[in-house]
C-alpha cells in the first residue's frame, strides 16, 4: 500500500508562483506512473501533468508551458511548479499514483489534496 501527502497549497496573486510537493510513504518503490489533478465544485477531476517513473512526461493544454512536473524516486517525491498562474488555475490539486507495471493514471493511490488559490 501506498500514502501519498500533498503539502505547498495556498493563496496566490495572478502571475505569482507556487511549487507543491507529494510525498509518497508505505511501498511507494512500487509505484509507477505519477500525476496531478485538480478539481473545482461541480466539475470533474481533471489531469494537470503526468509523469512515468523513467521521467516522461505529459501536460493539459491549458497548463503547458506554464507548469512543470518532476519526481524524484530515490526520495519518493513528486512536484509540481506552478507559474505564470492565473484565477482559472484555482481549485484543490491531488496526487495520483500507480502501481509499477501500470500504464495509464489516474493509479489507485490518491493523497488527500491541497487548496491551491489564484486571487488578487
Amino acid at each position: 500500500q501506498v500514502q501519498l501527502v500533498e503539502s505547498g497549497g495556498g493563496l496566490v496573486q495572478p502571475g505569482g508562483s507556487l511549487p507543491l510537493s507529494c510525498a509518497a510513504s508505505g511501498s511507494a518503490f512500487s509505484l509507477g506512473p505519477m500525476g496531478w489533478y485538480r478539481q473545482t465544485p461541480g466539475k470533474e477531476r481533471e489531469l494537470v501533468a503526468s509523469i512515468s517513473r523513467a521521467g516522461s512526461r505529459k501536460y493539459a493544454d491549458s497548463v503547458k508551458d506554464r507548469f512543470t512536473i518532476s519526481r524524484d524516486n530515490g526520495k519518493n517525491m513528486m512536484y509540481l511548479q506552478m507559474n505564470s498562474l492565473k484565477s482559472e488555475d484555482t481549485a484543490v490539486y491531488y496526487c495520483n499514483g500507480a502501481p509499477s507495471g501500470i500504464a495509464a493514471l489516474p493509479g489507485s493511490y490518491w493523497g488527500q489534496g491541497t487548496q491551491v488559490t489564484v486571487s488578487s
